[in-house]
């Protein structure tokens, strides 16, 4: 079973509820998901294609990353995140921006890093390839192929 922590509409943590993965969130509560957008020291972006027995599955995400578990800070949801989904061990990941979209806030970090292009670690059940993009590839992908413009917009607001 899987444990969150609760926020309220400003961001905060409640200190007497917390949220199980499955269940409905009540109505003016909020999870937190931290997502990883992961660039190569050469300008390139990691894409990780979803499992197709996932939701949203056989398309291409820009984003490493999940559900905060109970106790964690966005930081750390991130760095454990990125580790089991991409095998990239790094803690020095910059904030890039803050959503809030129905129950769930979501805290988008990007981590640049120098790793092996060929070392990334496919997730069994969450990813079933990879692949590094171009920044303008990835700007332009179609709706149909990325999981998210939510990530396109991050992607635009990012120095080239």
């Amino acid at each position: 079973m899987e444990i969150w922590d609760a926020y309220d509409k400003d961001f905060n943590k409640s200190s007497n509820m917390t949220l199980i993965r499955g269940e409905p969130i009540p109505e003016g509560l909020f999870h937190l998901v931290c997502d990883i957008i992961v660039k190569h020291n050469d300008g390139s972006y990691l894409l990780m294609l979803r499992d197709k027995r996932k939701q949203f599955g056989g398309m291409w995400e820009a984003t490493a990353g999940g559900s905060a578990l109970r106790g964690e800070t966005p930081l750390e949801c991130a760095v454990r995140e990125l580790r089991e989904e991409t095998g990239i061990e790094s803690d020095r990941l910059t904030e890039i921006g803050r959503v809030r979209s129905h129950d769930t806030f979501y805290v988008e970090f990007l981590c640049v890093t120098n790793c092996k292009k060929d070392s990334i670690l496919l997730q069994e059940g969450e990813t079933t390839a990879y692949k590094w993009v171009s920044r303008n590839e990835l700007v332009s992908m179609k709706k149909s192929e990325l999981i998210t413009e939510r990530m396109q917009k991050f992607m635009e607001e990012l120095q080239p």
